[in-house]
């Protein structure tokens, strides 16, 4: 903790890391084990996911992000990299010839995550072995078990593209704590780049790095390297990831990266290089210079796409507003979350940031010096969870390395402890700082409001609808478009030919607009929506999204479905799916 990683004496644990992961491995396959039997996706964005790959499979070109099935005839683009689809086309390429193409799908839905998570912690026990020892290190590894937001994106089935996220901010927290600058720069403005190029949700954490970067050359301008390096290898992995997955497309979205960010960062990446070229320079010439860089890349994305300052979804359509996005809890501040969720990630990052603060003071010369960047990234990626509640899995993965310190260090002074009443106060405290979510669980389990029931019912294995399995009777109808809600959208997609209005993704806004005051508005508003779109409309009954549009309006089409009965211009249609699957005609 104390010392140099170079004097350190013993060779690298493989084997127990190894171990540590193929624990976590176990825990993640066993918890998941009945929903990949069951075929049922931990949410809808992993469905789409595999419907998109199952699109590249068929023959759809690589450059075409195109869903030609969503919002049909011109369909719908999606602001999804080629980059996650890769590893899952690999495994079905690989396995499809040997096993046929169902069950390469189904080992590419178990291998993807997995190898993903092994890469992970693999990266986080050498950085956790070179800093804090063997014991540190493998109980870092464990913590990921006890850490929901990071079960949560690798577990079986999570083909979506978070768990490559916290890959790639990994790589980069690794790489940064190299010896070479010029090689951990690069390392890590790659590993920033190819986070960037997956989704514009790692962009404040690669300004976490470029500022931690940015201090070690405020403080010594003989490291300003670090930032130089960072930058080139950001602004240029940006263009290549571009080009190998986009192409030479000239259309351009606010969403995802293009020519305008490129450019911005190429900007930013040539100022830095002039900066370090002017010499040693310190305080507010530093600043100055670097606030001018700044202005000139923000003046270049402004002249390359003004309509892309305000943020994507800015100006989105009111009903999508309030009825999709703000119902994404997911992408919603820590504020607007459960209890049973805030608290016990509080406490485990309290917990983290704690001990990372004691490690910075019990250090000393460089060591000291790397637990101060290490606390910046952390308490970013803390804050950034905050804010958008999904990106806690990126802080919890920052955050294993000083919990399995903790944990370590506890365990021991539970072996040490002389009187009963020190071991069980060591006791309690291990297990609340590992499993403080169970609990708060418990409590809400044994205490239920009447809302959070209701809706943890419609969501319970999808409750009584069960649409994967209604939604293969579907083929029995020529292959048409389906009028569904958002959320079943993609299983249409998965499980038929057919093809649907809308799924949860913003490029259909106006198709999404369409399907949402379709079910929320009255019978007859609804009707030319419903007739301008599809032949057929399928709704789950019993489903949380049915349950927002009939609190939404009692008197809208969506609550009267919901409770049995149908307008003169709908005809219900028998294919022998459940009560709770409704499937309806669009008559002329």
């Amino acid at each position: 903790m104390t010392a140099d990683r170079r004097t350190r004496p013993g060779e690298f644990p493989g084997r127990a890391l190894f171990f540590a992961f193929l624990t976590v491995a176990a825990i993640l396959f066993i918890s998941g084990i009945d929903r990949l039997v069951e075929r049922q996706f931990p949410d809808p964005d992993d469905v789409l996911r595999l419907v998109q790959v199952r699109d590249v499979f068929a023959g759809q070109g690589w450059f075409d992000p195109t869903q030609y099935r969503i919002d049909p005839p011109h369909g719908t683009p999606m602001h999804w990299s080629r980059l996650v689809d890769a590893p899952i086309l690999f495994v079905m390429v690989l396995l499809t010839p040997l096993v046929g193409q169902a069950m390469a799908e189904t080992a590419a839905l178990i291998i993807v995550p997995l190898v993903t998570f092994g890469l992970t912690a693999a990266i986080l026990g050498r950085l956790a072995w070179r800093l804090l020892g063997t014991r540190a290190a493998i109980f870092a590894v464990l913590a990921c078990g006890f850490l929901p937001p990071v079960l949560f994106q690798f577990r079986p089935m999570r083909i979506d593209h978070h768990g490559w996220q916290i890959f790639s901010v990994t790589l980069a927290l690794w790489a940064i704590s190299w010896r070479d600058a010029r090689k951990g720069g690069w390392v890590a403005g790659l590993a920033m780049a190819f986070g960037l190029s997956i989704s514009l949700e790692v962009l404040p954490m690669a300004g976490a790095f470029g500022g931690v970067l940015f201090l070690r050359w405020w403080q010594d301008a003989g490291r300003r390297d670090w930032l130089v390096a960072f930058m080139q290898a950001l602004s240029g992995g940006l263009a290549f990831f571009y080009l190998a997955t986009r192409g030479l497309s000239p259309i351009e979205y606010c969403d995802a990266i293009s020519p305008a960010h490129i450019a911005f960062f190429l900007v930013a990446a040539l100022g830095t290089w002039l900066v370090a070229k002017a010499g040693s320079l310190r305080g507010l010439a530093l600043v100055f210079l670097f606030a001018l860089v700044a202005a000139a890349g923000l003046g270049v994305f402004a002249l390359m796409s003004p309509d892309c300052l305000a943020t994507p979804f800015a100006r989105l359509d009111p009903a999508v507003d309030q009825f999709w996005y703000r119902r994404v809890l997911e992408g919603q501040p820590f504020w607007e979350q459960a209890a049973n969720y805030v608290i016990p990630m509080l406490i485990q990052f309290a917990a983290a940031i704690g001990a990372t603060v004691v490690l910075r003071m019990r250090s000393h010369d460089w060591l000291r010096s790397w637990w101060t960047d290490y606390l910046l990234v952390l308490v970013a990626a803390f804050v950034l969870s905050l804010l958008v509640a999904r990106s806690a899995a990126i802080a919890a993965m920052i955050a294993t390395i000083p919990l399995g310190w903790l944990a370590s260090s506890m365990l021991l002074g539970l072996r040490q402890a002389a009187s009963t009443a020190r071991k069980l106060a060591i006791a309690l405290a291990f297990l609340l700082l590992l499993a403080p979510y169970a609990p708060v669980t418990l409590y809400s389990m044994a205490l239920p409001t009447e809302e959070n029931m209701a809706f943890r019912q419609a969501n319970l294995g999808e409750a009584e609808c069960r649409v994967r399995e209604q939604v293969p009777l579907l083929d029995a109808i020529p292959a048409t478009t389906i009028f569904t809600p958002l959320d079943i959208g993609p299983t249409v997609l998965l499980g038929s030919h057919h093809s649907v209005v809308a799924t949860g993704h913003h490029r259909s806004e106006e198709a999404m607009a369409d399907v949402i005051n379709a079910f929320l508005w009255s019978p007859d508003e609804a009707e030319p929506i419903v007739k301008r779109h599809a032949d057929y409309l399928a709704l789950c009954a019993d489903l949380t999204e049915t349950l927002l549009y009939e609190n939404g309006n009692p008197e809208g089409l969506g609550a009267l479905l919901k409770a049995g009965g149908h307008p003169d211009w709908l005809e219900p249609v028998d294919l022998g799916q459940s009560e709770q699957f409704l499937l309806f005609r669009v008559t002329d």
